[in-house]
């Protein structure tokens, strides 16, 4: 069922006021337009009939940008499905690592340069800390998945880490099981993770890779920067690893949260109007108590846009027996030494029909199945491709108790 408010209702209605005042970015700009003609006539769709009862349905078609609360779904499916084949029957666990918020001015003058680095520290961190005897004694795994909001919208970036409980011996290649927690303490991880970041982050200073816009500028001035450094060392770095999963299956759906999620779903959308938009939150600091949160349309499409990623950022890393590379050799053959078959997924008829909550192609209307309802027609496009569309208003369904546009059939 499509929620009364959507992400496109408030960018319809105030993004052109909004870029008067601030400017979009090339990325930004592609990720709105996306939004506002996803599943519209603009991109247009094709017309379908039942054959049972002449239900006569339009079905628009969708952007398959990641920035869209509508098109993450299918994504998400083809991505669980591929980690299927790759499940190990060991304990996993979810480790976070959040960078403090003096660095957010930073980090947003530098996304391209200073979020590969959050992920190559959290790795660096681990497999160090992994390979030495006190820990666990052998190569670990990881996959990481950035996010950059809070569930108020608010800038904050931090790394959602899957890690197997074990790894293989560097010389042996046998796999060693971790203890039953976490077999690295937070605090060491905290630690060690903030050391490689701030250096790293002081090499790219000397180099001149930083820029400084916006809150970050008084950081140009050697003196702040040294003085602003030595604040951040002196700063507790937050790593935390929550309880391991239930089994390998589970581990999959539970990343499946996280790797296909954008800063907002329409599904917490509560109520827009007056130029004001309510949304749904969750405070971690009230024992995860649901509250509500008011913005006026042009500050939540400011929060918004600033989550969007830079072009072909990769938001999903694999590092050590998990990376690409390992995948058809490493991980085959773990699975062969501790006896396990990896459970297959759910066709992708059985995945939507339990989204749909009827088998596709069926008919919403009287439930027939067979015949199923076929494709009378297509709709073109109304916007050339590769060319960002005005921002003018187009429809999010079908226009109601209107005649169907003339189209030409296929092969009737």
């Amino acid at each position: 069922m499509r929620p009364a408010i959507e992400v496109a209702d408030i960018f319809r209605s105030h993004l052109s006021e909004y870029e008067q005042a601030h400017p979009l970015s090339l990325v930004q700009r592609k990720a709105a337009h996306a939004i506002l003609n996803c599943r519209t006539a603009a991109l247009g769709g094709h017309i379908r009939v039942c054959e049972t009862c002449g239900l006569e349905e339009i079905s628009y078609n969708s952007c398959r940008n990641r920035n869209c609360p509508k098109c993450l779904w299918s994504a998400k499916e083809r991505w669980m499905d591929a980690r299927m084949a790759e499940l190990l029957p060991v304990t996993c666990f979810h480790v976070v690592f959040t960078l403090p918020e003096g660095l957010n001015a930073l980090m947003m003058s530098n996304q391209e340069r200073l979020y590969p680095l959050l992920f190559r520290a959290a790795w660096e961190t681990l497999r160090q800390l992994a390979l030495d005897e006190k820990w666990l004694g052998a190569e670990p795994g990881m996959i990481g998945v950035l996010h950059t909001w809070g569930q108020q919208l608010a800038f904050h970036p931090h790394l959602h880490c899957i890690v197997p409980g074990g790894g293989l011996h560097p010389k042996s290649g046998e796999w060693i099981h971790s203890r039953k927690g976490f077999f690295i303490p937070v605090r060491v991880l905290s630690s060690v993770f903030r050391g490689k970041f701030l250096h790293q982050l002081g090499l790219m200073r000397q180099r001149g890779d930083l820029q400084y816009h916006g809150h970050a500028a008084a950081l140009a001035d050697d003196k702040a920067f040294r003085q602003w450094k030595t604040s951040l060392y002196r700063t507790d770095w937050v790593v935390y690893a929550k309880r391991p999963f239930g089994g390998p299956e589970q581990v999959i759906q539970y990343l499946g949260r996280y790797t296909h999620r954008i800063a907002i779903s329409n599904q917490r959308l509560t109520a827009f109007q007056n130029s004001r938009v309510t949304f749904a939150y969750k405070d971690y600091k009230a024992d995860n108590a649901q509250k509500e949160m008011t913005l006026d349309a042009r500050e939540f499409i400011r929060r918004y846009l600033m989550h969007v990623l830079p072009q072909g950022f990769q938001k999903i890393r694999y590092y050590g027996i998990l990376s690409t590379r390992n995948r058809n050799i490493k991980l085959q053959a773990l699975q062969k030494t501790l006896d396990f078959k990896p459970p297959k997924p759910d066709t992708w008829e059985e995945k939507l029909t339990a989204a749909l909550g009827r088998p596709p192609g069926s008919c919403p209307c009287c439930g027939a199945e067979a015949p199923p309802m076929s494709i009378v027609a297509n709709i073109p496009p109304t916007i050339p491709s590769r060319r960002f569309p005005d921002l003018c208003p187009k429809p999010r369904a079908p226009p109601q108790n209107q005649p169907l546009p003339a189209l030409k059939l296929n092969n009737p």
